[in-house]
Order: structure tokens, then sequence, then C-alpha cells
């Protein structure tokens, strides 16, 4: 781990005027440099122009380092870099084998007796149970910490969800919405991939279960009809379907409501239940999708890219829609080529009929977000590619680059079926129509 400490004495002591906000960003930069370079930090800084002797000159000359080919293409930079803030002994342990046992169950009182309640403790009977009033109430006495969230998967709340059924997807302003609705059927995963926005809640000491799915359903008859909807924001949709049980009872409700489409979002192969029913045609189950090098890198714990592919094979055979989405994309020296190679394979489990839609979104996240990737895996590599603030907030790839992805990935998807509806994830419209593709309409 690099010495944060260290390495701001050193920026004072070589730039002595430089004010704390100033030093923050010079810190930042050279970090990411050394990072990626796989050079210590006092290379980059003795490398610096002895000439540069102000802070725009000195920023100028890390910015050419960091971000070339961004100032090449006439890029501009918004808002400060972020202080570094590297802590000890809160990275994730990603060599243990993957399985769900939890060690403490927590139920609310109000649902005590709920089937939900008695299933988990007849499924994990050497966890310990323990009441509570609330859900809520428990947060409050408790501390919580980066380090809470990654023994997540050991606490397991079953709750009584009171307000939170349906929301429009909160998309971020001056993007094209996409008009999706989530019910979140849970909070929490317990897989481990290293762009996940949920990490970043570090108040969610485990994976939070409601008890009342019939209060989602009453909810729903009272919300807006003929939309799209689906679980998987704040959770997996199906790698707790085998314990939750709750698919067959989804897919019975919405095959009544034919004027909407509900979607199940997984990165798992956990589809048993579904194939145990008879399938609805506005039932969708999609996957997210990318090269199995970045699955291995990036998505631990996660279905293999082929077992994605095969259970959504088998889902299609059974009459349910399917659909994938590219998000994040990542980029590196041979993304395209590797990309490529999983829409070929995509359209070889399944036909161009049975695709509902495939989404395209890059890698992006907030600052907050990107120091907890930094401490939770030190040793990823995503964060080495030219990636900055953008005018949402969010830090992104550059224009060009999404441009580029985007054209390519559609074109991909265009050769093999011109009908397969392809949309983008959170981009403005100026993106749309840079990367020639017509905004999608799909049910709102």
């Amino acid at each position: 781990m690099v010495d944060v400490e260290g390495l701001k004495q050193s920026v004072k002591a070589q730039f002595p005027f430089l004010g704390l906000n100033k030093t923050q960003e010079i810190v930042r930069l050279v970090f990411e440099i050394s990072k990626r370079d796989k050079a210590l930090p006092q290379e980059v800084l003795t490398a610096i122009p002895q000439d540069a002797k102000t802070f725009p000159a000195i920023k100028r000359c890390l910015l050419e380092k960091r971000f070339p080919e961004a100032l090449r293409h006439g890029e501009k930079f918004f808002g400060a870099f972020s202080a570094l803030e590297l802590k000890e002994g809160v990275s994730v342990d990603t060599t243990q084998p993957f399985f769900i046992s939890p060690q403490n169950i927590y139920v609310e009182e109000s649902v005590s007796n709920s089937h939900l309640a008695e299933r988990l403790k007849k499924l994990f009977p050497s966890a310990k149970v323990t009441s509570m009033a609330s859900y809520r109430e428990f947060l409050n006495r408790e501390n919580f910490s980066v380090s809470s969230y990654n023994s997540r998967a050991k606490n397991f709340f079953v709750v009584q969800e009171r307000f939170d059924f349906f929301k429009k997807c909160p998309c971020t302003p001056g993007v094209v919405g996409c008009g999706y609705h989530n019910v979140n059927l849970g909070f929490g995963c317990p897989y481990e991939c290293s762009y996940c926005f949920l990490q970043n809640y570090t108040n969610a000491p485990g994976i939070v279960f409601p008890a009342n799915l019939d209060d989602f359903f009453e909810a729903f008859r009272k919300y807006p009809q003929n939309i799209r909807v689906g679980s998987g924001e704040t959770t997996d949709s199906l790698v707790f379907d085998h314990i939750t049980e709750f698919s067959p009872r989804i897919v019975d409700f919405f095959r009544l409501r034919t004027k909407s489409i509900f979607e199940f979002k997984t990165k798992s192969a956990n589809v048993g239940l579904l194939l145990g029913i008879t399938s609805s045609p506005n039932i969708v189950v999609g996957w997210s999708v990318n090269p199995q090098l970045k699955v291995l890198e990036n998505e631990y714990f996660t279905a293999p890219l082929s077992e994605r592919l095969a259970a959504a094979k088998k889902c299609f055979e059974a009459g349910y829609k399917v659909a994938f989405h590219f998000d994040p994309v990542f980029y590196y020296p041979g993304w395209d080529k590797d990309y490529a190679k999983v829409v070929e394979a995509i359209f070889s489990f399944v036909k161009p009929q049975g695709i509902a839609w495939i989404s395209l979104g890059t890698l992006r996240m907030t600052h907050e977000q990107k120091k907890v990737i930094e401490n939770r895996f030190p040793l990823a590599t995503i964060l080495n590619e030219e990636l900055f603030e953008a005018l949402d907030g969010k830090i992104r790839y550059p224009f060009f680059v999404r441009r580029d992805i985007y054209r390519f990935m559609a074109d991909c998807i265009k050769a093999h079926d011109e009908e397969v509806p392809v949309y983008l994830c959170m981009e403005p419209r100026e993106m749309w129509q840079a990367a020639k593709l017509k905004v999608c309409i799909l049910p709102q």
C-alpha cells in the first residue's frame, strides 16, 4: 500500500507553496500515475520539469501524463481531483470459496411468523436467530464501516417493507431516461463486483429480505400500468431465489398484467425455479455480461459467462424473453475483440426473436465510490484507464471513448439482427446522436 502521508510530505517538500487543496490534487494525480505505470511515486514527482513552478503548470504536466488521449481530443476537466484516502484492513478476500451460509438471522417482530422467516430458520439451522423491533432501530444503535460491508453475507435481516415498493429509475439529470421502474425486493448482494455502487452504502451490515411480498403486489395494483419494471437495482434478482422462492410468485402475478413487463436482472445461473413453472411472454430474464477475462478480474463469485449464457438459452427455450446488459463495458487494450466475441456468443445461444433488449453502458462512478474501490480492491486495474469527472459529476471515460464503444457495440449487435432494441444507460442525448443511435422507445 502507498504511504499516503509520506506522499503528501514529499509533495509539500517539493512544492511548499501549494495549499491544502492543491496538494491534494497533486497527490491524487501522482498516485494514479504511479499505480498505472507501476512506478514509485517519487519517480513520478522527480519527472516533473523544474521549470513547472506554479500549480497550473504542475497540474498540467501531470494531466498530460495521466490523460494523454483525453487532452489530445480536447476533453475538458470538471471539478477538482478528490483526496486520496487509503485504509488498511478493508480489502476484500476473494480467495475464499463462495457459499451462502449466514451466521446471524435478525427478524423484525412484525414478521416473526412469516413464511420467509421460518424458511430461513430451517435452511440455516446453525445461524443465531435474533428478534428486533425494527431494522431502522438496529441501524441507529450500530456503527458500520467498509469492514462491516465486507462481512455482510454473514448477516441476514428479515423485515417488513412499508414504504419503498416501486419507484421510477433515478436517472442522472440530463441523460435520456430509459423509462425503467425498480422494485427493491431486498438489499445487498453476496457477489463482489469491483465496480458495484452498493459498496458505497457502508450502513448496510447485511442482506435485507422483505417478508411481505403480498404488500408489493398490492402496491403495484395501485401503480401505473404499461411499464417496464424489474428487480436487480439493490440486489441480484436471482442469486437468492432458491432461498426466498420469490420468482414463481412474481411470474404468476405479472402473467395476469399483460400490459406490463417484469425483468429479473442477474449475474447468476440460478434459474431452476423459473424453469419449473410455466413462462409468460411479459417476463424477461436479463443478464449482465462481460468478457470472461473481466468477469474473473472484477465480478468475483458470479457465474462464469458461459453459465450465464447457458441459463439464458434454457430460459429462452422455456418461453421467456431474455435480455443482456453490457453495463459496464470496460475500456482496455483489445476490448473491441473481446466484446465482439461476447456478442457473437450471445447470438449463438439465443435467437434474435428471443431477445427483449440489450443495454449499453460504460464504467462510471461517484468520487466516493472510487475511493471505496481503491480500498476494497487495491489490485484492481479498472481505474487505471483515463477516467475523470464529467459534466454530470460522475467519473467516466472521455466522451470520444464512450462514443466509439457504443458505435462498435451497436454495429456488432445490428450485424446479427437490425431489430433487436438497443439502448444506452445513463447517457445524454448528445451521446445517442454521436453514437449514431436512435433513441430506443421501450415501455415506460
